[in-house]
């Protein structure tokens, strides 16, 4: 097993091991006599199917996991239901490279990753939550105890826990974003119930009994596995769907290779430079280290926020580069963007390639740390002047990252192009109280 290879398999699969060797892959320096904007797309779109693929392969394991939890609620089947649950985000938080371009996929995106969530909507929750919010009437609705509901004066009927009142009536319920009823956050939430240990150690801590229907705690164990196997089913339903949109044929790679080469290469550089600048560097990154708040980290109820950035960073990489990594340890590559710059400016390509080098060390950093025993929330924590350093170090090299990513616009003669932007970034004190 290479490397690279074994950074694709989190938690007791391996990923944990050789994070550091990632700088030590060499970048390929030749430049390809097939290399063509269209090339380019179709390498691009290629790895969106592989990454989504594996994103559904990883989702049945997941699945397959939470049926042995309900067989049998016991710690061990609970682990492997969450080490599946950290094994099925490797690929996916790759896939983000897509988004901000691609509007079948912005449009997808809230079914499957939408955060952060008031997990009182779903499941029972501690006193310290609260009972009610101002903004969101469903706050502390608990579907999983309620049959009946009422939510922006409609009554609605969870006496069955099916895939249409998760989705349909239930996620973003009332107009308000945080009700997140699906997704694979929601699916972590009920792995791991709340992290109450705020910027201290510790993650989510919900016992195996659950979901055990004859020694129940927490109260209604049958409606709790019937949101659990529902959501989970969306899940795979909804990742399914994006994998067969990226294949031969489907609507999400028509958009990218069957239109003018420009537009398609102006897709790709928006996601990129808006998943690096607005999205991660701002919105998931820096929002909360400017408030030490660990409820504005990614994945708060498991710990694993900091593989989710890491593996963020790398999908921006892979689509630069022209190549993926799938979980088999199979290699999907061809013609890319860095093919494209160095034909026009091999120095331009190599501050790019340098540019990207610098985040995944940063972000390696953060990786290491976890690993030592300071998860995400404590870095970001108040007081904790060196955590707080290593998450801003990050943060600099993604916008560095990003603004080398504007002069690689330039190269290929495109029109300017505005990322996404963060209020935590560009007005800090919009985004504190």
């Amino acid at each position: 097993m290479t490397a690279l290879r074994k950074l694709l398999v989190p938690g007791a699969l391996g990923a944990a091991l050789g994070l550091a060797a990632l700088a030590a892959v060499p970048f390929p320096i030749a430049v390809r006599a097939d290399v063509t904007p269209q090339a380019v797309l179709k390498t691009y779109a290629d790895i969106a199917a592989a990454g989504y693929g594996d994103s559904l392969i990883a989702g049945r394991k997941l699945s397959e996991s939470i049926e042995a939890l309900v067989a049998k609620p016991a710690p061990e089947t609970l682990s492997a239901a969450r080490d599946a649950w950290r094994a099925a985000r490797v690929p996916y938080m790759q896939t983000e490279a897509y988004r901000f371009g691609n509007k079948i996929v912005d449009d997808w995106e809230p079914r499957v990753n939408a955060w952060p969530l008031d997990e009182g909507l779903i499941d029972y929750v501690s006193g310290e939550y609260g009972s009610d919010n101002p903004e969101n009437e469903a706050y502390a609705a608990n579907v999983i105890a309620n049959p009946s509901l009422k939510i922006a004066g409609k009554t609605i009927d969870a006496s069955t826990i099916t895939p249409a009142l998760l989705s349909d009536e239930l996620q973003e319920a009332g107009g308000v974003e945080a009700n997140v009823a699906t997704g694979y956050h929601a699916i972590e939430f009920l792995l791991w119930g709340q992290d109450l240990n705020g910027t201290g150690p510790g993650a989510g801590d919900r016992p195996a009994t659950d979901f055990d229907t004859k020694n129940c705690t927490g109260g209604n164990c049958e409606r709790r596995i019937a949101y659990l196997r529902t959501v989970t089913q969306l899940l795979l339903d909804d990742l399914a769907a994006m994998t067969k949109q990226w294949e031969d044929g489907g609507a999400a790679r028509k958009a990218v290779v069957d239109v003018n080469p420009d537009n398609g290469l102006s897709m790709l550089f928006n996601g990129l430079g808006s998943l690096s600048y607005g999205e991660l560097a701002g919105e998931r990154m820096k929002l909360g280290l400017l408030v030490h708040d660990p409820e504005e980290e990614h994945d708060c109820f498991s710990d694993n926020t900091h593989y989710a950035h890491y593996y963020d960073a790398l999908g921006i990489r892979n689509v630069y580069l022209g190549s993926y990594t799938r979980i088999d340890g199979s290699v999907v590559s061809g013609p890319s963007v860095s093919d494209l710059i160095k034909a026009k400016s091999a120095e331009t390509d190599a501050k790019m390639r340098a540019a990207l080098d610098a985040t995944m060390q940063k972000m390696t950093v953060i990786v290491d740390r976890a690993k030592g025993g300071e998860a995400y929330d404590q870095l970001i924590g108040q007081g904790n002047t060196a955590g707080n350093a290593v998450v801003q170090d990050a943060i600099n090299a993604l916008i560095a990252q990003a603004k080398d990513l504007e002069r690689a616009i330039a190269v290929l003669d495109l029109k300017p192009i505005r990322f996404q932007g963060s209020d935590s970034l560009d007005a800090p004190e919009k985004a504190t109280p």
